[in-house]
This record gives structure tokens, C-alpha cells and sequence, in this order.
């Protein structure tokens, strides 16, 4: 990054101690990208790349603490939320974020980590749809996030453009239903919005070096709209950060390995990835 950061994102997640994932990665794709990041840690976990092996949680009274600190002080110009954790959590983050004027919301439904363990339970799934999604500028859920939020069963595109509309009607402003668990050699993200849906395409990576791109690019996502970008630009530039940071990963672990983070995305990287309705 030159020069000083520009936009500033605070972001409400756990800690992953393997630093694929989470807070770390969060910080990491933030400032890889040119803003700047806060934190309001909602969890510890001992976490590698072959799983979560014990979660800490930090009480909901300190989680909204930590948010209004740095609010009243440092401000934000993206809020970006990850793991959450406990209906507690998701309702005192709601009530920290209401009535601090229109910031832009980005929201990663983190509910199973990548090896496998459940990191939202039913009732904090209730609250999610309750009390965050009206707050929400872009929800980003990956397939199987997408079918617990909206009991939908999502075996194809055609199902994915279906659930994205039907996550819409919960209330999210917009959604980006990540494409990565469907079959074939593009992903495609389903970007929706009361305008329409758009599709963003990017080559299919074979590699088992993934752990923390759903964070990465929630918090990349959040970085751009941050720094004033529209939402499709801020999604297609998000989307080429991870894609470029999958390629660079450096290979640790003997499970999902994290990405190379320190990556940097030449804005001419957009045009191989088309969007189309």
C-alpha cells in the first residue's frame, strides 16, 4: 500500500490463531487494499488449517464496547461482520450499529467453518434475519449458507438466482450468493440488488489452499465501499483480490491453507472477469 490508507473499515469477527481466517484475514485484505481496519473481536478460537479446535467467546456487552469505542472515536466508513457467534452477539451488535447513520453494512453469515464446525446456532441464525438484515448494505453467504437462511435447496445456478431473490425478500438491501460450491470450471457470484441480478465470473482454482476466502472477500468488498467505490465495482474488485490471493497462497498446513493476502489487484485484472445479467 502507498501513501496513508483511504477509507476506514471496522470489523466485528473472531479471531482465527492460524491467521487464515477471520479478524487476521480481515485486517490483512483490508489494508492489502489500501484502507484502514479496526476491530471488535466477538470470539477466540484455536483454530488451524484442519479445523476449530476450541472457541473463547467475548461477552456481548464488551463486543458492543469494543464497537462503540472505536465508532465515537476513530469512526468507520464500512462496517464488515463475521462470526458472530450467539443470538446475544447478533442482538447487541444490531443495537450498537442502529441509529449511527447510513454506514455501509457488509455481512458474512459465517455459520460452519471450513472443516466442518457449526459456528452459528439456530436461535443466532433467527436473530441474524431478525435484527441485522434490515441494517444490511450486501449479505454475502455462500451456498450453504444461502439454503440455511432461506430453506431453499440450491443444487444449480438457476436454484442460486432463486435464493438470491429469496434472501432479497428477507430484507437484505443486496446479496452476493458466492457460486464456489456449485460444480463447473467459472464460479459464478450471483450479485442481487432491487435492479436486478448480475453474475460475476472468475476461473475455478483447484486447490485446497481456500481457508478464509469468504471473510477475504466480505472485508474486501467492505474496503471498497469504504473508499466510496459503487457495489458492483467494489464486488468485482473484491472478487479478482481473491481469486489473485488464492494463486499466491503460501502453501502452509497440512489442511485448507490460507491465501497470500499480500497480493495487490492491477484494476486491469476486471477485465477477465465479466459481469452479465
Amino acid at each position: 500500500m502507498n501513501g496513508p490508507p483511504r477509507g476506514r473499515v471496522l470489523v466485528v469477527a473472531g479471531s482465527d490463531s492460524g491467521g487464515g481466517a477471520g479478524i487476521q484475514a480481515d485486517i490483512k485484505a483490508v489494508m492489502a487494499l489500501g484502507a484502514y481496519a479496526a476491530t471488535a473481536v466477538t470470539a477466540l478460537t484455536a483454530q488451524n488449517t484442519l479445523g476449530v479446535h476450541g472457541v473463547l467467546p467475548v461477552p456481548p456487552d464488551f463486543v458492543r464496547l469494543q464497537i462503540d469505542a472505536v465508532l465515537d472515536d476513530i469512526g468507520a466508513d464500512a462496517i464488515k461482520t463475521g462470526m458472530l457467534g450467539s443470538a446475544e452477539v447478533v442482538q447487541a451488535v444490531a443495537a450498537a450499529l442502529r441509529g449511527r447513520g447510513p454506514i455501509p453494512l457488509v455481512v458474512d453469515p459465517v455459520m460452519v467453518a471450513k472443516g466442518g464446525a457449526r459456528l452459528l446456532d439456530d436461535p443466532a441464525v433467527a436473530a441474524l434475519r431478525r435484527d441485522l438484515l434490515p441494517l444490511v448494505t450486501l449479505l454475502t453467504p455462500n451456498v450453504p449458507e444461502a439454503e440455511a437462511l432461506t430453506g431453499l435447496l440450491i443444487t444449480d445456478h438457476a436454484a442460486a438466482r432463486r435464493a438470491a431473490q429469496a434472501l432479497l425478500d428477507l430484507g437484505a438491501s443486496a446479496v452476493l450468493l458466492k457460486g464456489g460450491h456449485l460444480p463447473g470450471p467459472v464460479v459464478q457470484d450471483i450479485l442481487a440488488t432491487p435492479a436486478g441480478l448480475e453474475v460475476i465470473e472468475s476461473e475455478r482454482v483447484e486447490t485446497r489452499h481456500t481457508h478464509g476466502t469468504g471473510c477475504t472477500l466480505a472485508s474486501a468488498v467492505a474496503a471498497g465501499l469504504a473508499q466510496g467505490m459503487t457495489l458492483s465495482d467494489a464486488v468485482r474488485r473484491g472478487t479478482a483480490y481473491v481469486h489473485a490471493a488464492i494463486l499466491a497462497a503460501p502453501g502452509f498446513g497440512a489442511g485448507h491453507g490460507p491465501l497470500g493476502h499480500g497480493v495487490t489487484v492491477d484494476p486491469a485484472r476486471l477485465a477477465w472477469m465479466p459481469a452479465r445479467a
